[in-house]
């Protein structure tokens, strides 16, 4: 077995951090902390003077540094907290959390013991103690021999929103630009290690925010990306620790896209090409041409692009270009009118740009009407022609042929009554099949009205009508020429006397022999026609 010691190391150097505010205790105010109600923890902190009675056995408190010799059996480190409720106590070496085995014991009065140290013991031990209303923790750094040691975190640090940070040494740090930075290098040995920094392997000024082993980098920007190192040395020897700090700039939108000027002067020249906006472009392109869609935005680092169409990814047939910048659409027919949008993403942030896409369509439109179909009456129509356009433009009718046509409906027109008219009949049979026959027709003069109803205007003397037609009989057999009595207008003479009865007035009117065509000739060729 071993027993408990009762020795100190003899050097001191410790780092205090806490979750809330807290004053460090005295001997004399730990009898009246247990008294109080409420109280956030508080670890007490004992500082000695430096003794050495046994380098075999080594019992400390926190806040000094225990140097472990060739002899040492046994490390004690006691840790005593204060607050209301009962504060939990546990132990993490170098950040992580303390995994007790047969060498590692923790003790009724939660003191850390550690049995046959060996050099993978070396380092810096912290004892947290938290309860409801905050938490307290202090270190003690293990030496081996007082060579130099420096407390090393290996975790991973992403800000995006605080306007200061804080990481232990051997961290890597992304932050975003304008933030104050401070890398913290606490380190311990005997004597006392002297603190050196340096960027990129080259060593700070000292027109640099140093302090305690405290590096601070206010208002950091891009220039300020680099490995930043802390070497701690004395008589002993020395050691050094890095830290990466990476500064974060979220995607923004940028004005132009040069990858997509390139690419457009080697497309075609049915290659459309647009930008995506936070607020949003639009393309309005014909069926089966091509489109280029650029996303102009810049970010550290470098964003990642992912392109949606309608809120989901792709599925439909496209090409990423640079680097996935640029999204090609070899034919705008396999979509419908949507939203492209592209979705930059990096560690600082994210942003989306969207453009919407307009599919102008082939589509039969109405060009003119056909001239009406009668001048008067009540049958007049017009039919509307089709004509195929696309954005208003005619083009040929076979782009609309899988576009079905509208219907179409007849417009009436002309319908207005009819000028009065001669309307003659056929021909009737030739009473003689040889020797002269005589063949007859009817002739009426009639006016059809816009409701197409048929008047029959005037009387056997052609009133109303403009000019008489051919006669209402010939001679069969006549063939070179057809004489017939025909008159000039038509019109009667007016009645000479009252339409009392029979005969006792009489309208006259003038004729005349002429052929067929229409020739005035002799009426002596008439005479023997019945007038």
């Amino acid at each position: 077995e071993y027993p408990f010691h009762r020795h100190v190391s003899g050097f001191t150097s410790s780092l205090r951090t806490s979750s809330a505010e807290t004053v460090i205790p005295t001997s004399v105010d730990l009898a009246n902390a247990l008294q109080r109600p409420h109280q956030k923890p508080a670890i007490l902190r004992k500082i000695s003077a430096a003794q050495q009675l046994s380098a075999s056995e080594v019992v400390t408190h926190l806040g000094q540094t225990v140097v472990l010799a060739s002899g040492t059996l046994s490390v004690l480190l006691h840790c005593e907290a204060v607050g209301n409720p009962k504060p939990t106590i546990s132990w993490a070496k170098n950040g992580e959390e303390v995994k007790y085995n047969d060498r590692l014991l923790l003790q009724p009065d939660d003191s850390l013991q550690i049995l046959a140290p060996v050099e993978s013991d070396v380092g810096f031990y912290a004892c947290n103690a938290s309860n409801a209303l905050g938490s307290d923790s202090v270190s003690i750094a293990v030496t081996l021999a007082g060579k130099p040691l420096i407390k090393a975190s290996r975790a991973t640090m992403i800000n995006t929103e605080s306007p200061a940070v804080t990481v232990d040494i051997g961290s890597m740090l992304k932050t975003i630009q304008k933030a104050n930075v401070s890398i913290n290098c606490q380190v311990a040995g005997v004597p006392e290690a002297k603190v050196t920094w340096f960027k990129n392997k080259v060593k700070l000024s000292s027109t640099h925010h140093l302090h305690d082993g405290l590096l601070l980098i206010a208002n950091v920007s891009l220039s300020d990306q680099g490995l930043y190192s802390c070497k701690a040395a004395n008589l002993h020897g020395e050691v050094t620790e890095s830290s990466q700090l990476l500064v974060l700039e979220p995607p923004r939108p940028l004005p132009y896209l040069e990858d997509l000027t390139e690419v457009l002067s080697s497309a075609g020249p049915s290659t459309h090409s647009v930008l995506t906006s936070p607020s949003g472009t639009k393309l309005t392109v014909s069926p089966g041409s091509s489109a280029l869609i650029g996303c102009a935005v810049d970010g550290h680092p470098t964003p990642n692009i992912t392109w949606l169409y309608s809120g989901e990814p792709l599925s439909l047939q496209h090409q990423l270009l640079a680097a996935g910048r640029i999204l090609q659409i070899l034919n705008v027919s396999d979509f419908t009118d949507g939203e492209f949008s592209c979705l930059a993403q990096n560690e600082a942030g994210t942003l989306t740009q969207v453009m919407s896409l307009a599919i102008q369509e082939y589509r039969w439109s109405v060009d003119k009407l056909t001239a009406c179909s009668a001048s008067c009456g009540h049958r007049g129509l017009q039919l509307p022609q089709l004509r195929c356009s696309l954005d208003g433009a005619e083009v040929n009718a076979s782009y609309c042929r899988e576009t079905p046509k509208p219907p179409l409906q007849p417009i009436a027109c002309n319908r207005r009554d009819c000028p009065s008219r001669w309307m003659v009949t056929s021909w009737s049979p030739c009473t003689r099949s040889c020797g002269g026959g005589i063949q007859t027709r009817r002739v009426t003069c009639q006016r059809l009205t816009a409701k197409g109803k048929m008047f029959i205007q005037c009387s056997p003397c052609g009133r109303g009508c403009a000019r008489v037609p051919v006669s209402s009989w010939r001679k069969h057999g006549e063939r070179e020429r057809e004489i017939e009595w025909a008159s000039f207008n038509l019109l009667c003479s007016q009645c000479n006397g009252p339409c009392i009865g029979p005969r006792l007035a009489v309208q006259h009117r003038q004729i005349f022999c002429q052929t067929k065509d229409g020739t005035s000739v002799s009426s002596d060729q008439c005479s023997s026609l019945p007038r």
